[in-house]
């Protein structure tokens, strides 16, 4: 005798596997093929600062903040933050200010050292900072200005270099143009480096170090008339 053998079963078991299988893709409206979801990418980063300079005197203390503008891969609205502050680190802040073109102005007070730069942000708050550039607003009465904090090049802040002789690098900055500048190096592995080297012409020093420590330096910056600028503390470690 022949069984007939009932096919529905199998057949529905199929059709309720195959539905419920997911996809990462977003179906298309309408039933289409599916469309592929694109992530945000941040938009570039402000690349040229236009004005103020880096190091620049400013004779005013109304200033026009000029950049260049930010371009977005995926076609977001392109916003842009601007903030100033008294140190490079942009802790201390003064102004803080949200534009939508590449330029605003600022009134500032005279006779002081400010750091500054410029964070363009996406509609979904992906942001690229710039680079920070620091500038004075002339004072009343004043001949000599104190340099800028140096600001760092290398090891990277909070990276790794292998251990052995690192080279320490900075660069200096002073809005006299004429004044000469030295360096005190600070440098340990505790969190209040100690005072290593006084007068170094270059801005560059070798160090010895050894393997799977965490080493901090300070840069303190002096022009030829005795004024010194206290630099901040940066710590790299040692693989």
């Amino acid at each position: 005798m022949i069984k007939k053998i009932n096919f529905l079963p199998i057949v529905f078991a199929f059709i309720l596997i195959t539905a419920c299988g997911g996809s990462d893709d977003t179906p298309a409206i309408g039933g289409g093929p599916t469309v592929p979801v694109t992530p945000n990418e941040a938009p570039s980063a402000v690349n040229t600062l236009i004005f103020p300079s880096t190091d620049l005197l400013c004779i005013d203390n109304n200033l026009n903040f000029q950049w260049s503008a930010s371009t977005d891969p995926n076609g977001d609205a392109v916003s842009y933050t601007l903030t100033i502050a008294l140190d490079r680190d942009l802790t201390n802040i003064v102004e803080q200010l949200n534009a939508t073109t590449n330029s605003i102005m600022v009134t500032l007070q005279r006779g002081v050292a400010y750091y500054w730069n410029v964070v363009a942000k996406d509609s979904q708050d992906q942001a690229s900072p710039s680079a920070t550039f620091a500038f004075y607003t002339e004072g009343d009465g004043v001949s000599n200005y104190a340099p800028f904090t140096a600001s760092i090049n290398a090891p990277t802040l909070g990276g790794f270099v292998d251990a052995g002789t690192t080279n320490l690098s900075w660069t200096g900055g002073d809005t006299d143009v004429d004044d000469t500048l030295t360096y005190d190096v600070y440098f340990g592995d505790t969190t209040t480096p100690t005072l290593l080297q006084t007068d170094v012409a270059m801005s560059t020093f070798d160090v010895t170090t050894v393997a799977a420590t965490t080493y901090f330096w300070r840069i303190d910056t002096k022009d030829n008339n005795g004024v010194k600028t206290i630099g901040q503390i940066w710590s790299f470690s040692t693989n």
